[in-house]
């Protein structure tokens, strides 16, 4: 790859293709600092095994609050283990971190890994590229020992990026996506699926606490806690198996349907702060909160959060009511709109992003057994 360049290739060479294997085992933007809000749970229909609080099945995760991004939690990668700050994302599939290798200049602000240090690291020579929004990478992709928590993943395929862009000011070294299978980087099976297929989890289900306090959430990998929400859950169907997208009812405000008048998709998003439409519906939702656009930032008056109604996302009929003081941030000195525009494919269907600003107020679980989604 003419991107690479020889040096790339000989230290590559030197390492990968000599170390010993024992076989044991797509971007979000970058953001600005917001203020966290408190979850909270409505009453839904739940039809899955409840969990008790006890429950040993359950592998809990801690994760960390990052000024917009809540989804932060450490991994290991390697024999010895060589740890990560990775961001865990349920818009993206590939698992990825920095190496060594990488010349680009977020690479020498994180964590960076070293496949001459782990002995059970094995090499391979393909090459791959992920796109996110705004940001990319070009890697190569390995194969080694991958640790979350007490969860083991062996021979847990990998990249390792070369080239980044984008990634300068997170706080995370990369990512761990957490959708279905892509063909992002070939024959990279995600770490969620080697886990089931390990026999390491005990039900094939995924959810996320994400609390208000820096250190208050949590992924919890084979099980649903119940001690995590109130009430009751409601599942919905994935529209599509392959991504988390599942279908919308519609988008009000006082009663009156705003956007998603014939229904559309929605994507639930733990890599994505914000709420993201199509161009011409936020531009209209921005109006009705009487955003005002100042350099690149959609204006509220602060005041506006106390009077201004919630936006109501309606869901397989049930209503998940977003009050003002979600979807308007409060910083020190000004208070901006945390609705955002997505690109939008040709003749796409209308499509919204539902990420942190939403799934910080609805616990969530993500059902790969059945294909479904419970909020």
């Amino acid at each position: 790859m003419k991107w690479l360049g020889l040096l790339g290739l000989v230290a590559l060479s030197e390492c990968i293709v000599i170390i010993p294997v024992t076989q044991t085992k797509t971007m979000p933007e970058t953001v600005r600092e917001r203020t966290l809000l408190p979850n909270s749970s409505e009453e839904h229909t739940f039809s899955w095994s409840q969990k008790a609080t006890n429950d040993q099945s359950i592998t809990y995760h801690p994760l960390r609050t990052f000024k917009d991004f809540a989804c932060v939690g450490n991994i290991n990668i390697g024999t010895p283990p060589q740890e990560f700050q990775v961001l865990f994302d349920t818009g993206s599939s590939s698992l990825w971190v920095p190496s060594i290798y990488c010349q680009s200049d977020s690479c020498y602000k994180h964590n960076s890994f070293n496949p001459c240090n782990s002995s059970t690291y094995r090499g391979t020579k393909q090459f791959f590229s992920t796109n996110y929004t705004a940001t990319w990478i070009k890697g190569y992709l390995g194969y080694d020992t991958v640790r979350i928590g007490n969860l083991v993943s062996v021979a847990q395929p990998f990249g390792l990026s070369l080239k980044e862009t984008g990634f300068e000011h997170v706080s995370f070294d990369g990512i761990l996506g957490l959708g279905y299978p892509s063909p992002t980087v070939t024959g990279a099976t995600p770490i969620f699926d080697n886990l089931r297929k390990q026999g390491v989890i005990s039900e094939p289900v995924f959810a996320f606490y994400l609390s208000s306090q820096e250190n208050g959430s949590v992924v919890m990998f084979g099980g649903v806690n119940r001690a995590y929400y109130k009430g009751e859950l409601n599942w919905v169907p994935v529209s599509q198996v392959g991504n988390w997208h599942i279908n919308m009812d519609s988008i009000s405000m006082n009663g009156t349907v705003i956007a998603c008048k014939r229904g559309c998709q929605a994507l639930m998003d733990t890599g994505t702060a914000f709420l993201r439409g199509p161009r011409g519906l936020v531009s209209k939702l921005q109006k009705l909160i009487h955003a005002r656009l100042v350099r690149h930032e959609h204006l509220v008056s602060c005041q506006a959060i106390g009077t201004l109604p919630p936006i109501v996302f309606t869901i397989n009929g049930i209503d998940y009511p977003v009050p003002a003081q979600a979807y308007i941030q409060r910083s020190s000195s000004h208070c901006v709109s945390n609705f955002h525009v997505r690109p939008q494919r040709v003749n796409e269907w209308e499509t919204w992003i539902l990420g942190n600003v939403f799934l910080k107020l609805y616990f969530s679980v993500f059902d790969r057994g059945n294909n479904r989604i419970c909020l």
